[in-house]
């Protein structure tokens, strides 16, 4: 590593390593990409079926919730990638943009350039969907997205419920319209993982000017006055700084990126010296935290799973054909719906996988089972991001406020009311054996004792950095130069749907947004 680059990237995740990519493609700017994890290299983070395998392990933050007050004051588990590629090398692969809406809505709040129409040439950019391209999807794009590999039948009879309930079928979430039931797409090329570190940084690792540096922790932003000059960091017991001649972006994540602007005297006073650190600009850092919380219901099969997945058979067809039970995401198929006919967009997504899923993931599965359920999918509850202490190394304090609403108490309800009506139709009944965990009954009262016990989060924070509030539409730092925020905490609100590729798009807008300034 040099001691100094034009562009300082934080976080090697799934904005980091887009950005580090594109900035990179000029060959008269030298880019440092900083990860605190390890390199990709673990055989779990390629092989779809087994991301639950990275929870609590070295390329995991492991991170928890404060007691949530609506959740029996249970701390929720919160996996966030600790690795290169971030949190796209463990999650679920399941590409869903979200909403038109979404970004309107955004967009009318005063994020100027992040309408649907604007951003939708991004998302295209990105994208090698092997459905080829169209008015809505790439081909060319450094990002493979394809049809799931797996291709469970008992997700063919989830989605059969629907139809039989009386929801249309969706073969494109990313389409026209969202609404239906339907088999997701994953970012995967042949059966394996396509993260971002894949897909984006891997042709680009052998660049001149393009240093990664992995295992090394960011401390601080360096600010001289009120510019962005450089970044410490803390590797093997040791301190440096690497200074950025042009910028410095954080993409560090909805808990890193707060966490770090906190630590370098950029947040709310009271909450800065709380902890002994010296404000130095007054922002709402790490306020407005939104995520998805959700659950699923899970029902006994005589109908093999996953759960025997691992065969020798299963590893051949994985090598030699891509295909079969281990390209699984577990989440192979759901959808978008309204639980009230008076709304106009959904209010709830459903997972549904072929295999017992439970105790946030970190429980085995024991016998053949099916689940599906609701996340709720615009939150009208709000948390926050506190620092725990002014150590970097101390994670940070994280009040997700999962439920705190009356209005986001009703979707789940509805949601979870909505699964067992579902579960019920004939094309689930010739397979159910009966049930794993389900509520007593469909009552209201049933379902939220169900719900307070059950829900966790669906991983995907956001907005403790939105546009708007400590962030300019381009991004910016209020009141420091040479500094952006370019990951899911810069959205104003979340999306209807997995965060994964608007984070992407993010980042790609984000990379055009620095060459602009800089040409």
């Amino acid at each position: 590593m040099k001691s100094g680059y034009d562009y300082v990237v934080v976080g090697g995740g799934s904005a980091g390593c887009v950005i580090a990519a594109r900035l990179s493609e000029d060959p008269a700017v030298q880019v440092a990409l900083i990860e605190a994890g390890p390199m990709d290299d673990a055989p779990e983070v390629h092989t779809p079926v087994a991301f639950p395998q990275l929870f609590k392990s070295e390329h995991d933050w492991d991170y928890s919730s404060e007691p949530e007050p609506a959740l029996f004051g249970r701390r929720i588990y919160l996996p966030r990638g600790k690795v290169l590629g971030g949190t796209s090398s463990m999650n679920a692969m399941i590409y869903i943009r979200g909403n038109r809406a979404d970004y309107d809505e955004w967009a009318a709040e005063g994020a100027t350039g992040w309408s649907y129409d604007e951003l939708l040439p991004y998302f295209i950019k990105s994208e090698a969907n092997e459905r080829g391209a169209s008015k809505f999807h790439g081909a060319d794009g450094p990002l493979f997205v394809q049809n799931g590999r797996s291709q469970h039948p008992l997700i063919d009879r989830i989605i059969e419920a629907f139809v039989e309930a009386g929801y249309p079928r969706n073969d494109d979430f990313n389409g026209a319209s969202q609404l239906g039931a339907g088999r997701f797409q994953f970012t995967q090329n042949c059966g394996l993982r396509c993260s971002t570190a894949t897909g984006f940084l891997r042709p680009a690792r052998g660049r001149a000017n393009l240093d990664i540096l992995t295992q090394a922790t960011v401390t601080r932003v360096v600010l001289e006055g009120s510019r962005a000059v450089g970044i410490e960091i803390q590797r093997h017991g040791e301190r440096s700084i690497i200074r950025a001649e042009r910028e410095v972006i954080l993409s560090a994540g909805a808990y890193n990126s707060p966490q770090i602007l906190m630590l370098s005297g950029i947040g709310k006073p009271t909450d800065l010296k709380a902890v002994g650190i010296d404000p130095l600009i007054d922002l709402p850092v790490g306020d407005n935290l939104q995520d998805h919380p959700g659950l699923v219901l899970s029902y006994f099969t005589d109908t093999p799973t996953l759960l025997r997945a691992g065969t020798d058979e299963d590893l051949r067809l994985l090598k030699e054909w891509g295909r079969g039970p281990l390209t699984s995401s577990i989440s192979e198929g759901g959808g978008f719906f309204r639980t009230d006919s008076s709304m106009e967009l959904p209010d709830v997504m459903f997972n549904a996988g072929p295999v017992m899923f439970y105790e946030e993931g970190l429980s085995q599965p024991f016998d053949d089972a099916y689940v599906f359920g609701p996340v709720v999918l615009k939150p009208t509850s709000r948390g926050t991001v506190k620092l725990r202490s002014a150590r970097p190394d101390v994670k940070p304090r994280i009040f997700s406020n999962y439920l705190a609403t009356e209005e986001d108490r009703r979707s789940m309800i509805r949601g979870v009311q909505l699964t067992m009506d579902v579960a019920q139709r004939p094309a689930l009944a010739a397979v159910r054996r009966g049930p794993h965990l389900v509520p007593a009954s469909s009552s209201d009262a049933d379902v939220w004792s169900f719900v307070e016990r059950h829900t966790q989060t669906f991983y995907h924070p956001s907005s403790t950095c939105g546009i708007g509030r400590v962030v300019d539409p381009q991004l910016r730092v209020f009141g420091i130069e040479g500094l952006r925020v370019a990951d899911a905490s810069v959205m104003p609100s979340v999306t209807r749907g997995n965060t994964n590729a608007p984070v992407i798009a993010i980042a790609e807008r984000a990379a055009d947004l620095v060459r602009q300034r800089h040409p």
